[in-house]
């Protein structure tokens, strides 16, 4: 079995690509493989510093010139929903949330096609068929769950929302989230975060990952609200997203 350490661990770089959330600016990501026995204690060593992780990848944007993306995570025992999020609890009492295995059904395959042709059509993710989805959920080194959210005021209790989840020693991470597209005023994209940050708090955990914020960018604008919020600076560690 193949075993990495901080000190043995190969990074790599892609090459540059258009930026998804910068118009006219080029990206590049610094990545690695998380196997062996240790792809537990990597993952968590290289989400401290900022890494995300894309099934059995994980990475971090390296651009030449640019800073921009910036990981950020919530302080959830420090949080206090505003008006805004209390609405979002309040029209959403009728939907209960369940902890599943990592597992892709046929149901979350038909919710999660509908999320990307309503709001990424164009995408590449939209060109996914059901193998590609089991992967994306299933091929896993660490420690991961679906949270299913169902709406428990409707016969059947229908698949809203699916995030796709890890566990880390310190709390939650937010890999990937999808939902009704046909239900967006119900504002599942913030009940989801709100509901991973009342996890945290109750399992006696710190944090909430929510991957990267582009100050920038109009489809990041969204996790800036979820105060307080840190930063992950490299060497300084995190710090206060001021």
């Amino acid at each position: 079995m193949t075993d990495h350490t901080p000190d043995n661990t190969q990074l790599f770089l892609t090459a540059a690509m258009p930026c998804p959330y910068l118009p006219g600016r080029q990206e590049r990501k610094l990545f690695t493989h998380l196997t062996g026995r240790r792809a537990a204690s990597l993952h968590q060593l290289l989400s401290d510093n900022g890494f995300r992780r894309s099934q059995n990848l994980i990475y971090r944007p390296a651009c030449e010139g640019c800073s921009a993306c910036q990981s950020v995570r919530i302080v959830a025992r420090h949080f206090k929903p505003n008006a805004r999020f209390r609405r979002v609890l309040k029209n959403n009492t009728d939907i209960v949330a369940r902890v599943c295995e990592p597992r892709a059904t046929t149901e979350q395959f038909v919710l999660f096609k509908s999320y990307l042709n309503a709001r990424h059509a164009g995408g590449g993710m939209t060109q996914m068929n059901f193998i590609d989805y089991e992967y994306m959920v299933e091929d896993t080194p660490v420690q991961s769950v679906l949270v299913e959210y169902r709406l428990n005021s409707v016969p059947g209790n229908p698949l809203v929302a699916v995030a796709l989840t890890d566990v880390m020693p310190d709390g939650l991470s937010m890999v990937y989230s999808f939902y009704d597209p046909d239900m967006a005023n119900r504002g599942f994209g913030n009940l989801l975060i709100l509901d991973h940050i009342s996890q945290v708090c109750k399992q006696g955990l710190d944090y909430v990952y929510l991957g990267y914020w582009v100050k920038d960018s109009p489809k990041m604008a969204y996790k800036a609200a979820f105060r307080p919020l840190e930063v992950q600076k490299g060497p300084l560690g995190w710090r206060p997203l001021d």
